[in-house]
Order: structure tokens, then C-alpha cells, then sequence
């Protein structure tokens, strides 16, 4: 890091300090305020997820930051946006932004093959660092579901899940096609390990989060127990329940670290004023990746980037065990808006950030739909029909998806469902690839008008690895 940098990171960490220490940020007018506190305990009302802790960042400084809601339900604990939630994926771009360091002293290179540092791999002489980063490598996503499966609850090592994951086929030839894939970062965190001879959360803390003010975000691996929020999750629209975390060493450099959303503001302020890397690296990490066929990937290294009615945005969301949060940086208009929650497999997190982005910025788009939507569509409400009473065919589930729905499940679905009466339509709103399944998102409405989102995998050979039921925020 060159002097002038360093100095202007100990300013920007400076400034936060002082912010975190004293309460204050440029506050919004009332008028503004009162519209912010509507839209986020409206969202939490309609999805019923108990707590939001949430940050705005209007004009490069820190606008907002603000918790809402229950941080825990029994015994209850008020949420206050000093506490720390999971962010998940989020952490993705913070490993983008260790590697891109790397390259920076000379260590590395984007376009160095797998195989330099792991030649063992599946085709490790045709992947590169860049295609991992890209999610263009072709290695299967480890962790696509959304709710916690039976391996996960049992320890493991980042070296194992590589091993078992990274040695399988390819889905498919590297950079011909996007694919998200969690083991793709947990090969980058060994390299950053293997390249500075330092465990990867030494290297994040000294090259990243201390130079940068970051004090408060902690390892989600190694000090869990510091979370102050309890992750819930629920079945259908049924009682909220604890839920159930990954065993130590899941977490690592696809999803470690935990913050108050004030130090993911500091990130975020970090990028707008590009002032931790060279401006090449931001370049290199926001600028959307090719396929080989010449399309877009739609994502950068460790970060989504898109068009929102005219605005650049930069943008990622995470999950966890009980933890949902969502990320959204608009570096041209010196933007930024950071949602924190604790309910798993929830739309509340990115409902939340929508809407503030509407009251900051112009409103945004919808999604469009794509896909054999038709056959989806019929298998969906037969199977929401099922679970109105209690039943589910289970022939057409993987072992996993058989595994959550267990009896409690099942009872869950059948008394918080059948009340709404049948189903009057299933309309698909979006569709993608990730793990080597399809993913589909649908729009559920019930005869009492009852509107939900369900959100389903299915596996190559049509079994459904997920099939998720709840609010729409």
C-alpha cells in the first residue's frame, strides 16, 4: 500500500471511529427519516421477520444507521445497529479484494491456472483465478439451498469441502457459462493462504479491515458465539424458530465474517472513494466478466454489477444459518444502502433495500421470467396442494429436500397454509442456474388474496432440492 493510500485509509478509518463512537452522521430530514422507518417496519410487518438493522450512505457520508424489530424473541432483545449480524456472500468481494492485493505486490495473477497452486483440481490448468472469482469456473456450488442440510451440521475444514467439490466433473467448459458456486471462493481463500503463507483471516484483518477502520467485524468461524442477534427460520408461514447453524469450518472465504451494518458502510464509502485498492483492481472487480460466446456474466470478481434505471450498481447479497442480508453501492452517485436481518430464506433483506433505493435514488426495475415455466408452475401448486394437508409426494424430492420436510414441517405448512384457502395461481418471476440446478422463483396467490414467494432448485434429473414458502416484503 503506498503511503498516500495509507494515509487516506487512516483518515476514512479515523472518521468512522468517530462516528461509532459518538452516534452521529449527516442524520436525513424528518420528512425522509419517517419515510425510511415506514418502508423497513412495513416490510417487516408483511414478512414477519423479526428484526432489521440497516445503513445508508447519501453523498459519501454515512446517512443512516438504525435497527428495528427484535434481535431475539425469547427472552426479548431489542436490535440496536451496534450489533452483529452474518452477512454472508457479502464477504465475497472482501476475498476479491485480498486476491486483487495479492496481484498488486506481484504475487499473483488473475489469469494464473488453478493448477499453480492446486493441481489436483478437476482441469486445474484451465481455470484460472479470474474464472473463479467470476463464477465461471464450472466447479458445482457446495451450498445452493437455503436452508441448513444434514452435512452442514457436522465440522469440516475448507480443504475438505475443495477436495470433495473442486475433484468432481465440471458443470461445465471453464468461462462458457455463469454459474454461482460458493466452492469457487473457498479455493480463493486457500490461495490467499498458500501465496502470503498467513491464515486467510490474518491476511483479511492486516490488509483490509484494519486499514480501512473495520474494528468491530468479527469470524464468523471462529467467534460465532459474539453474535448478539438469534437467526430464525420458519416453514411456510408457521411459527418462527431458531435456527439450526453450520458446524465450525463452513464458514470461510465464501461467507466468514460478521459486522455491524456502520463497518459495511465503511466498506461501502471504501468503494465509492476507491481508496483500499489501486484504481485498476476496482476497475477490474466492477467491470462485468465475458463468456466465451461473448455474453455478459452479469457479475464482476466477487460482485454483481448491472444497470438500475441509469445508475451503476455494484451489488451482492449474503446468507447464512438464520441470517439474510443484502448490499447495494451505487459508486457513481456516492450511494450505498446495507440491510442486516435474521431470518433465513427471507425476501425481507432485499425488500427493504428496493425500497430505500427508491427514496434515495429514481425507483428500480422489476425481473423478468424465463424458462419451461409452464411445467414449473403445475408441479408448484400441486405440491403447495399437498402441503395444505399436511402431505408431499416425496418421490419427487432429493434426500435434502426430504430431510426438511420432516413432520414438524409438514404440520407447519398444513396449519399456516390451509387456512388461505386454495391455491388460484403460480406465476414464475425469475429463473437461473447455480450448482448445477435450476433455480426458480415464483409469486403464490391464494383464494383469501394472500400473496406469497416460493423459491425452489431442481436437480438435473427434475427432483427438487428446495422448495421454500413464505412472505413477499
Amino acid at each position: 500500500m503506498s503511503i498516500a493510500r495509507a494515509v487516506r485509509c487512516l483518515a476514512l478509518a479515523g472518521a468512522w471511529a468517530a462516528i461509532v463512537a459518538t452516534g452521529i452522521s449527516a442524520a436525513p430530514p424528518p420528512d425522509l427519516q419517517s419515510k425510511i422507518d415506514a418502508a423497513v417496519e412495513d416490510v417487516l410487518k408483511n414478512t414477519g421477520v423479526p428484526s432489521a438493522s440497516v445503513g445508508i450512505v447519501q453523498d459519501g457520508r454515512v446517512l443512516v444507521t438504525k435497527a428495528y424489530g427484535e434481535a431475539r424473541l425469547s427472552p426479548p432483545l431489542r436490535a440496536t445497529a451496534d450489533m452483529h449480524y452474518a452477512v454472508g456472500s457479502i464477504s465475497k468481494q472482501f476475498t476479491a479484494a485480498c486476491v486483487l492485493l495479492l496481484q498488486e505486490d506481484g504475487r499473483l495473477g488473475l489469469d494464473d491456472p488453478v493448477g499453480k497452486y492446486f493441481p489436483a483440481l478437476t482441469r486445474a490448468g484451465e481455470v484460472k483465478i479470474r474464472h473463479l472469482l467470476s463464477h465461471t469456473s464450472g466447479y458445482e456450488d457446495y451450498a445452493p439451498q437455503d436452508y441448513t442440510i444434514p452435512a452442514w451440521t457436522k465440522p469440516t475444514t475448507a480443504e475438505a469441502i475443495v477436495r470433495e467439490w473442486a475433484t468432481k466433473p465440471l458443470d461445465f467448459d471453464p468461462g462458457s457459462q455463469y454459474q454461482y458456486s460458493n466452492t469457487n471462493f473457498n479455493i480463493l481463500g486457500l490461495i490467499v493462504e498458500q501465496v502470503s503463507g498467513q491464515p486467510f483471516w490474518t491476511f483479511l484483518s492486516r490488509r483490509v479491515l484494519t486499514p480501512l477502520g473495520m474494528t468491530h467485524t468479527i469470524d464468523l468461524d471462529a467467534d460465532h458465539d459474539k453474535l448478539e442477534p438469534t437467526g430464525y427460520f420458519r416453514h411456510a408461514l408457521g411459527p418462527l424458530r431458531p435456527a439450526t447453524m453450520e458446524a465450525r469450518g463452513w464458514y470461510f472465504a465464501d461467507g466468514e465474517m460478521a459486522m455491524p451494518v456502520g463497518d459495511l458502510l465503511t466498506w461501502d464509502i471504501s468503494v465509492i472513494n476507491r481508496s483500499l485498492l489501486k484504481p485498476a483492481s476496482y476497475t477490474a472487480m466492477e467491470t462485468e466478466q465475458r463468456l466465451t460466446n461473448g455474453e455478459s456474466a452479469h457479475y464482476g470478481l466477487g460482485v454483481s454489477v448491472s444497470i438500475r434505471e441509469g445508475h451503476r450498481l455494484v451489488s451482492h447479497g449474503g446468507e447464512v444459518g438464520g441470517f439474510v442480508a443484502q448490499n447495494l453501492v451505487f459508486p457513481d452517485d456516492k450511494a450505498a444502502i446495507a440491510v442486516l436481518t435474521n431470518q433465513e430464506a427471507s425476501s425481507a433483506a432485499g425488500a427493504i433495500a428496493r425500497r430505500l433505493s427508491a427514496l434515495i435514488l429514481p425507483p428500480t426495475g422489476a425481473g423478468t421470467s424465463a424458462g419451461d415455466r409452464g411445467q414449473a408452475e403445475a408441479q408448484a401448486k400441486q405440491i403447495l396442494a399437498g402441503l395444505q394437508d399436511g402431505k408431499i409426494d416425496r418421490a419427487q424430492l432429493t434426500a435434502n429436500c426430504n430431510f426438511y420436510f420432516d413432520r414438524t414441517a409438514l404440520d407447519d405448512h398444513a396449519s399456516s397454509l390451509k387456512p388461505l384457502g386454495a391455491v388460484q395461481s403460480v406465476a414464475q418471476t425469475d429463473t437461473s442456474l447455480r450448482g448445477g440446478m435450476r433455480f426458480r422463483s415464483f409469486d403464490v396467490v391464494f383464494a383469501n388474496g394472500t400473496k406469497l414467494r416460493l423459491t425452489t432448485y431442481t436437480t438435473t434429473d427434475g427432483k427438487l432440492e428446495q422448495f421454500l414458502i413464505g412472505p413477499i416484503g
